[in-house]
């Protein structure tokens, strides 16, 4: 199955320019550390969930860079970009080898089952 978005067909030019443009900036700044880490978790203060991606990692010794984007009251705005770019609804979005596989969930999920090692190693 697969997210079901607007094709091109059904984005008149003008809104098209304005999805391609819209808090650019943010999906600009996450995609080289994506790139460049075999692990990244982007989230934000004050939420639970991103703490518990990095005490999970914590706890197996895995090394991660984390990106922080605001609070509840602020960088919302550039946080739904990301959402948007991504198409994962909630944070933390937790990248493996450059590839989103979810959340704080999803990543204990993989690190209980050993897939998680399997993709760190690329198998």
């Amino acid at each position: 199955m697969t997210r079901s978005i607007l094709d091109d067909d059904h984005i008149h030019p003008l809104a098209r320019a304005t999805i391609d443009t819209h808090e650019a900036a943010i999906v600009g700044e996450v995609k080289p550390p994506i790139a460049a880490n075999p692990v990244v978790i982007v989230g934000m203060a004050l939420h639970p969930y991103p703490k518990k991606a990095r005490r999970s990692l914590d706890a197996i010794g895995a090394t991660y860079k984390y990106l922080e984007y605001g609070s509840y009251f602020s960088q919302w705005r550039p946080r739904g970009a990301l959402k948007m770019w991504t198409g994962w609804p909630t944070y933390p979005m937790v990248f493996v080898k450059g590839t989103l596989i979810g959340g704080a969930a999803e990543l204990k999920s993989l690190i209980v089952s050993g897939e998680f090692d399997r993709l760190l190693r690329g198998q």
